[in-house]
């Protein structure tokens, strides 16, 4: 049997240098480059509902108390406010994240844009919560409110546009249901599991198991580094007074 190992071996390696002249290339692009438009969502409207954590749930934000959080900035206690059971982003003093480092888990957010509508597309009722600091489930006022499908509320920003629009309208609360499974790397640091995501607004299905292809890129394409089996979750400061409430976990690992 005639051997072609060499030219294989040959080809493999071409791609190394084209991967890593595409990641040099990358801080080139402008934000627009990973921004899509078309399709647009489906508008759904949800049905309401009324969700209480489960016996075995850790109750991250139960409408008294930030004590399990801290700023993302350095450390020290929440900048944000606490009134009448809510949580409501201090715009300008910075995301926070919780105390403890969380793997597979299941999540419950409740949360609402502002009543009075101000800005629009990405400047208007603009947050994200990121599963392990790195994978940011959006949360955007998008009730009627044209931005890109991909950074529109219940998107995996960047990445996986929501299969509907379940949005309420300004004022109104939203529930984030998500199931989410980390990143596998082996002892060499290669990925060997992608991140996977399931989530549910309002009621409905806008992400069916989908496949992260890396942490969140603001600008440029993600990919995978390799990083610990468990990481805190962030709750984004985008200079927008979103609210919050109901926020629970139950681990999965």
């Amino acid at each position: 049997m005639k051997c072609t190992c060499a030219p294989l071996l040959l080809l493999l390696g071409s791609f190394a240098p084209l991967s890593l002249l595409a990641q040099q290339n990358e801080t080139k692009l402008p934000p627009q480059a990973t921004e899509f438009y078309e399709p647009q969502v489906k508008v759904v409207s949800p049905g309401n509902e009324n969700h209480l954590p489960p016996a075995d749930a850790m109750v991250l934000f139960g409408g008294s108390d930030l004590n399990a959080w801290v700023s993302e900035r350095d450390g020290s206690f929440p900048k944000w406010t606490v009134e009448d059971g809510i949580l409501t982003v201090a715009p300008k003093t910075g995301g926070i994240k919780t105390k403890e480092a969380f793997g597979d888990v299941q999540v419950h957010i409740e949360w609402r844009a502002p009543e009075e509508v101000v800005g629009d597309g990405q400047g208007r009722g603009n947050s994200g919560f990121f599963f392990m600091g790195k994978y940011e489930l959006q949360i955007l006022d998008s009730y009627n409110n044209e931005t890109y499908s991909n950074g529109q509320a219940a998107s995996i920003y960047k990445q996986h546009p929501p299969l509907v629009n379940a949005m309420r309208a300004p004022g109104e609360w939203n529930t984030y249901d998500a199931v989410f499974t980390a990143p596998r790397f082996n002892q060499n640091g290669m990925l060997i599991a992608p991140a996977r995501i399931t989530v549910f607004h309002n009621g409905i299905l806008v992400q069916n198991n989908v496949e992260l292809r890396g942490p969140t890129q603001y600008i440029g394409i993600p990919h995978y580094v390799a990083h610990p089996e468990k990481l805190p979750f962030h709750i984004q400061d985008h200079s927008n007074p979103v609210s919050f409430r109901n926020i629970w976990v139950r681990k999965l690992d």
